[in-house]
């Protein structure tokens, strides 16, 4: 039960505040302010519903530290957004044809904040946290990715390789991010450094979705494995790439933390819930 109601609480404020967001995206200015105030209130139901329900200090969305790790979260996105878009551009399949708009981008702050903080609260916060004590961390790190790239298929332009794509280069990337820092905020600033500075920096689609303008005013080009096509880099080879390489070495810095969970351990923590 306490998977359901921290699932439903979180997912309550998402819709809500998303839905805010989606019917702001004509004011920038109302979207930031509104995508700001959805992220702020997702993390406030996150806590509440986690100290209801398992009679704890929800941690993982602490105070102490939470700037610096979101700060190295999106460093870190940003950085694998660049090497990317570097890549594409290199084979000429990324134009700059001038500036965007950056009012669209003051926008884009709004809703990809909103966009990032949810999905790692329900994907990373309640699923993967949830699933880890029973199965390990490397089931749940497979069962999540698989559940966040399917989840994308409801995209426009989504495809089978866009939802495989996004569940290594995204899903297993981030639930790595977590089990490595036992934190939310590395998850979330690397998520929201990705998507803003695909769409809100380099101008382009992404997870096929329609966005708005962001600082460059730039065209994608070329063969679908290394543009990602309609649905943009995030189904690029050279995204997957990326995603697989910190993938491995978020895992390898869990397991020298030693906060890789093993089967035995999460079949124990099972019995201790158990009633």
């Amino acid at each position: 039960m306490r998977f359901v109601k921290q699932l439903v609480t979180v997912l309550a404020v998402a819709l809500v505040g998303n839905q805010g967001v989606a019917a702001a995206r004509g004011n920038p200015w109302l979207t930031l302010a509104l995508g700001t105030a959805t992220a702020v209130l997702a993390v406030l139901a996150y806590a509440w519903v986690v100290r209801r329900t398992e009679r704890r200090a929800p941690v993982e969305v602490g105070r102490d530290g939470a700037a610096t790790a979101i700060g190295r979260g999106l460093l870190i996105g940003v950085a694998m957004c660049g090497a990317v878009v570097l890549n594409i551009a290199l084979l000429g399949h990324y134009e700059v044809d001038g500036w965007g708009s950056p009012t669209g981008a003051v926008g884009l702050l709004g809703f990809m904040a909103a966009a990032a903080v949810t999905e790692e609260l329900l994907y990373r916060g309640v699923l993967f946290r949830i699933v880890e004590e029973r199965t390990g961390t490397w089931v749940a790190l497979l069962f999540t990715g698989a559940v966040f790239g399917a989840s994308h298929l409801f995209n426009p332009d989504a495809s089978p390789w866009g939802a495989v794509a996004i569940s290594i280069e995204a899903g297993f990337m981030l639930a790595a991010a977590y089990a490595a820092t036992r934190t939310l905020w590395v998850p979330i600033g690397l998520h929201f450094g990705w998507n803003f500075a695909l769409g809100g920096v380099f101008g382009a689609e992404v997870s096929g979705g329609d966005t708005a303008k962001g600082l460059l005013d730039a065209t994608l080009s070329g063969p679908t494995p290394i543009t990602g096509g309609a649905f943009g880099p995030e189904g690029s080879l050279y995204a997957v790439a990326a995603g697989v390489v910190l993938t491995a070495a978020f895992l390898r810095l869990a397991h020298r933390r030693g906060h890789v969970v093993p089967r035995r351990r999460a079949d124990r923590a099972a019995a201790t819930l158990a009633p």
